[in-house]
């Protein structure tokens, strides 16, 4: 199968919005690659997170009238719960691609795996809700972004997220499908090195984790090659 013939759907990280990856997907759509973005905002408002978060994963699919075969391409921490979301599509997913973006682990929370950073978001949030995410630390990473009106739209889009969240173990869908991994930044190397020793398709570039908004036509170029190794080594 043409990768030109699946559909990529862009899912951003519960920590963002939608507004992260659209400069991904217009460089997509520039290349000629069917592109949809989801916005999936509104389920991180309550627990439990995650099951709120697939339940809007479909409803959005709905509301898209997809046809055809998908590939699921998950940024940041929207990694754990790709297979999650394919599984509610069953048969329509090709591909799942991790766009610098954390690993499944399956049946375990982040606080289980992250300890000593939950304790540290746990004193900077308030009323049991996670910090917004550039302010996860002391140095912004918005200021990364040189356009001062999509750098505004990404940070008035960060939601507060419940800190149960951290708590909740992840969903525990496996997926035995293609699936890919695009490096952007060295926080995620772990991570690509992980998919490389599954036998993934990776592809890298010395960037950083909001290349996706201010590096989106050499990050498009990036996916679309993982995404083609990817159907290409399962036979499409």
């Amino acid at each position: 199968m043409p990768v030109s013939a699946v559909t990529a759907v862009l899912v951003h990280s519960p920590y963002l919005g939608p507004a992260s990856l659209r400069p991904l997907a217009d460089a997509l759509a520039a290349l000629g690659h069917p592109t949809v973005v989801l916005d999936l905002l509104p389920s991180v408002a309550a627990a439990p997170v995650h099951q709120r978060l697939i339940g809007a994963f479909a409803d959005a699919l709905s509301d898209a009238a997809l046809t055809g075969p998908i590939a699921l391409v998950g940024h940041g921490a929207a990694g754990p719960q790709l297979p999650a979301f394919a599984e509610e599509l069953e048969d329509d997913v090709r591909c799942l691609l991790y766009l610098d973006a954390d690993l499944p682990t399956p049946g375990r929370s982040w606080r289980e795996i992250h300890p000593k950073a939950y304790a540290e978001l746990r004193g900077r949030g308030r009323d049991n809700l996670l910090p917004r995410w550039p302010k996860w630390s002391d140095t912004d990473p918005l200021d990364a972004i040189a356009d001062a009106d999509l750098r505004a739209e990404i940070a008035e889009e960060a939601p507060e997220v419940p800190l149960v969240f951290l708590k909740e173990d992840r969903p525990s869908v496996l997926w035995t499908g293609a699936a890919g991994y695009v490096q952007l930044s060295a926080e995620h190397a772990a991570d690509a090195e992980a998919a490389r020793g599954l036998g993934w398709p990776v592809r890298g570039a010395d960037l950083h984790h909001l290349a996706v908004a201010t590096d989106a036509e050499p990050v498009a170029t990036l996916v679309l090659e993982v995404l083609l190794g990817s159907l290409a080594a399962t036979g499409g």
